[in-house]
């Protein structure tokens, strides 16, 4: 019924991450990171939130292809994965400075 592939979009980390860096050179490194943290928090939020409403117009039979639900639902899954795995090695890196002695 309802062709969804419009609302699916590509998870485009990488390309988020070159046009920051290009964006603004004069930032400090940390508000950098802190907006390209915050742009993918919020981008791996809303691929979850639109996972979630394809499968309840799946559930009541707005939709008819359950290939593009799965797809949404992987993508979510695949960007709050990689989500994850960047705070933990953000988080490791920062506990492996403040164990190093000054």
């Amino acid at each position: 019924m309802n062709n969804m592939n419009s609302i699916i979009n590509p998870i485009n980390f990488q390309n988020n991450f070159q046009s920051i860096n290009r964006e603004q050179e004069s930032e400090s490194p940390t508000a950098n990171f802190t907006e390209l943290m915050q742009e993918q928090l919020n981008e791996a939020n809303q691929l979850v939130k639109e996972s979630e409403q394809m499968s309840a117009d799946f559930a009541a039979g707005k939709i008819d292809s359950i290939h593009d639900v799965m797809i949404a639902g992987e993508k979510a899954k695949i960007a709050v994965n990689l989500t994850t795995a960047v705070q933990t090695k953000v988080l490791t890196a920062y506990e492996e400075i403040m164990r190093l002695q000054v």
